[in-house]
This record gives C-alpha cells, sequence and structure tokens, in this order.
C-alpha cells in the first residue's frame, strides 16, 4: 500500500505547491488518488495556517477530501506538537463531528496511550508511531488496539535511518498489525526503496521530501506518488 502524505509541517516558503486548504487538500488527493495512492495523510490547519485538532478544523478537511474523493480514506495526525496538553488532545479527539478513517500516535509522547483509546472509543482506526526500538515497548503498553504501525525513520543520513529502520522492525513481536515504512529529508528515497525491499507499505509526499530521487525539486504531490 502506498499513502500520501500530502502536507505535514510544511509551510508555503518551503514550497509553493505544499496544500494547506481543505480545497488544496481535496485537489492534490485527487490527483494522488488518480496516480495510484490507497489512502492520504493530511495535517488540517486552521484560518491562520496552523496545525489543528479542532473539530471544525478537521472536519472541514476531511469532508473536503471525501466529497472530491470519495472512498479514498483520509487520516490525520495527533502529534503532541499540535496540541501539546494530553488530556486536552484526547478532549479534541472526543469533540470530534467527522471522523477520518484513521489517525496517526506517536508512542513516545506524553499522553499516546490515552490519545490512542480515545481514537478507539470513536471507531478511528490507530496507526502507531515508533520512532525508536524504546517505542516499541511504549506501544505494547497501549490498551486500544492498533489497525496499522508506522515505523518512522528521522534520521537524515541515510545509514543510520536504514539502522533504525532494522532496529524498530527487529524489536516488533511477531504477531503484529501491517507494518508501513518511511523514511523523512535526505533518507526517504532510500527508506522507501528498502520497505520495498521488505515487502511493506509505506508513503511519499511533501511531508517527508521536497526533492525527487535525482535530487531536482519535486513540482508537487502528484509527481512524488508518480515517481514512486
Amino acid at each position: 500500500m502506498l499513502k500520501a502524505c500530502l502536507n505535514g509541517t510544511r509551510r508555503r516558503d518551503e514550497h509553493p505547491a505544499v496544500p494547506l486548504t481543505p480545497a488544496e487538500l481535496a485537489a492534490d488527493a485527487v490527483r494522488c488518488a488518480a496516480a495510484g495512492v490507497a489512502a492520504v495523510h493530511v495535517h488540517p490547519r486552521d484560518d491562520t495556517g496552523a496545525e489543528s485538532l479542532d473539530p471544525a478544523v478537521i472536519a472541514t478537511a476531511v469532508t473536503a477530501i471525501r466529497a472530491s474523493r470519495p472512498g479514498l480514506p483520509v487520516g490525520v495526525s495527533t502529534g503532541a506538537w499540535i496540541v501539546p496538553d494530553p488530556a486536552e488532545r484526547v478532549a479534541a479527539v472526543r469533540a470530534w463531528t467527522v471522523l477520518p478513517d484513521f489517525a496517526s500516535v506517536n508512542a513516545h509522547e506524553p499522553g499516546a496511550a490515552q490519545v490512542a483509546a480515545a481514537l478507539h472509543e470513536r471507531g478511528v482506526m490507530v496507526e502507531a508511531g515508533l520512532w525508536t526500538p524504546a517505542a516499541v515497548d511504549a506501544w505494547g503498553r497501549w490498551s486500544a488496539p492498533t489497525g496499522r504501525i508506522l515505523v518512522e525513520c528521522m534520521a537524515e543520513q541515510v545509514e543510520t535511518a536504514l539502522a533504525d529502520a532494522a532496529a524498530i522492525l527487529a524489536a516488533l513481536p511477531d504477531q503484529r498489525p501491517p507494518v508501513l515504512l518511511h523514511g523523512e529529508g535526505p533518507a526517504t528515497w532510500p527508506v522507501y526503496a528498502e520497505a520495498v525491499r521488505r515487502g511493506l507499505h509505506t508513503r511519499i509526499g511533501l511531508e517527508d521530501t521536497l526533492l525527487l530521487p535525482d535530487g531536482t525539486q519535486a513540482p508537487d504531490n502528484a509527481t512524488l506518488v508518480t515517481t514512486a
């Protein structure tokens, strides 16, 4: 499965094609789905351009994508940098009026288990974001079921990212949910190739990289997906 990660924490001044508004996210989702992705992951923004877990912000973005591309699974982030207080993150999830199909929860963040539980209570599939082997232990203590594991290699140095991927994968139990492996920055494409080699799900998009494999700037998300 290939997922498109459309915007992440990117700003427009980093790349002119970063989609921020609901309409832009929807248009990008349509293009990426036509190019072959099976799902999209987005970071909805409020009117100021800031990432938000506010029910109205989540609802507007998710609804726009679903209206433009019915049937395409849509996921969002619950990263602690968006709402630092764990109790407020849980409250936000419980207040959502339109539910995404899935949401990522970083296992190393404070309150991750509670956020995952709140998502499960709402019927949202939980993606467990594992950045380190230690995060595997934290995830193992969750009570909420996990629908997908995200092995996320955050190191920019390629050898380090690949070593991190191997270490996290080795720490996972034999009986586990499906795994999606991806990198960021300069390690994006090498980790992508490793995911393909291992037969794992993976993702691509402007959240992870602004560059094509040859080092030139990617025009947009759809080009990254087509290249992948």
